[in-house]
């Protein structure tokens, strides 16, 4: 088994992380480079370097040297639309740590990355002593993406139970320690 070293980005990791993210986009959600959904990916140093209550971290493979996966948290909480007005009023930005680009190369999963990650941008949340809740949204035709949050976290909304299924996203509240 590999030694991953997951550690916070830094401005020399930012090319490898930005490609396992677009990478992700085109071949797991299959939307491609959106704009409006993933300019944090293209200026992901803005996005999680710069702000001092966000976060990027990324794993290195020890063999490779090369970034294979990411995970990042941010203090925006979901916004109105896309999102349903009761997940924007519940999860208010300021007060929410919003777990984002949770990717971990294909070639490496199933080895507890994504799970170690999480578990650092948790106690990245809760050492901030300002956020409240921890929230995601996960697209559940990602092979493997609902099945890893239910086991992580509860959901608070299911889009696929809204009349003619909405967006079809479904939403999770991760539990912080108390």
């Amino acid at each position: 088994m590999r030694d991953y070293c997951i550690r916070t980005a830094t401005p020399e990791d930012l090319d490898g992380a930005r490609a396992v993210m677009l990478d992700t986009v085109y071949r797991d959600f299959g939307t491609g480079y959106v704009p409006r959904w993933h300019g944090d990916i293209i200026d992901p140093a803005a996005a999680y370097l710069e702000p001092a209550r966000h976060i990027l971290l990324v794993a290195v493979d020890p063999v490779e040297g090369a970034v294979v996966a990411t995970a990042a948290l941010d203090s925006r909480g979901p916004a109105h639309p896309p999102n349903p007005r009761h997940i924007a009023e519940r999860f208010p930005s300021g007060e929410t740590a919003q777990l984002r680009r949770v990717y971990v190369r294909p070639e490496h999963r199933r080895r507890g990355l994504a799970r170690r990650m999480v578990g650092e941008l948790m106690a990245f949340a809760e050492a901030d002593g300002g956020y409240r809740a921890v929230y995601l949204h996960t697209d559940p035709s990602v092979p493997g993406a609902e099945g890893f949050w239910r086991s992580l976290g509860k959901v608070v909304h299911d889009g696929r139970e809204e009349p003619g299924g909405g967006q079809g996203i479904v939403h999770f509240e991760i539990p912080m320690a108390k």
